[in-house]
């Protein structure tokens, strides 16, 4: 056996024997094995994890609030009746605004992730295809328009921050989101908004490659239909962030 070879098997046996924890792995849901000194093993979700054990320095943690904007939120938006019934099963602007206001009375960054687009929509290509295309057909999310103003439960307040340059649908693609992260240094991402398994997701993966710890609140969301929003919980949230709620949050942030 090589020096090298040796080398990686001390390394490999040593982290086993020693690491009170072992991680598996299931789509959707990510898992934590504590392992007794009898081999007996208890595991653990995330989202269990988080309700026993989630704590969070305020000081290094930032709620990003992603298209509270009119053209979902309120009666008249051009895409409020495709979300309606899960802002109602979800009572999404409610516990968005709760834990909004907990957060920011705690010491956390309130960062506001509105999308707009110049008149004409030119930032999106003719050629474009899927939901941005149907952003530039139905010249939604324009800038000055009410529909894309930041609805009026949630917004901005003193001190908030709202991060600019949002075009698509990943929050760090085409922003300045990571750059404000970094500067108020940020390492517990919270994330809520519109839509769950479109521009929560694409951000929550983003920030989850980008190295900050990641949490998504189940009950600050909102999809096209409930059934897309249960699906994400299901089988997307677990891999690139600890589902959380709400009231978890609040309760996080202000031990």
């Amino acid at each position: 056996m090589t020096p090298l070879s040796l080398l990686f098997l001390l390394l490999l046996t040593s982290s086993t024997a020693f690491s009170p924890y072992t991680y598996t792995f299931t789509p959707g849901k990510a898992t934590s094995i504590l392992r007794s000194q009898d081999g007996s093993s208890q595991a653990m979700s995330n989202e269990e994890e988080s309700k026993t054990e989630m704590s969070l320095m305020a000081e290094e943690t930032a709620l990003v609030l992603i298209e509270y904007q009119n053209e979902f939120t309120t009666a008249g938006g051009a895409l409020h009746e495709a979300v309606k019934e899960c802002m109602e099963k979800t009572g999404t602007l409610e516990n968005s605004k709760k834990v909004m206001d907990a957060a920011r009375s705690a010491g956390c960054k309130i960062i506001h992730l509105p999308i707009a687009f110049e008149e004409g929509h030119l930032e999106i290509s003719n050629n474009s295809y899927g939901i941005l295309a149907g952003v530039k057909e139905g010249g939604i999310f324009k800038v000055g328009t009410s529909g894309a103003e930041i609805c009026e439960m949630m917004k901005p307040a003193e001190g908030d921050i709202v991060a600019k340059g949002k075009n698509g649908l990943c929050g760090f693609a085409s922003t300045n989101l990571d750059f404000l992260l970094r500067q108020n240094k940020i390492t517990n991402v919270v994330l809520g908004g519109f839509l769950t398994n479109c521009c929560v997701e694409s951000t929550m993966r983003t920030a989850y490659e980008k190295g900050y710890n990641v949490y998504t609140m189940k009950d600050c969301c909102a999809a096209t239909s409930v059934e897309g929003q249960e699906a994400a919980y299901e089988h997307t949230f677990g891999m690139f962030s600890i589902p959380t709620t709400s009231d978890e949050i609040i309760s996080a942030v202000t031990k």
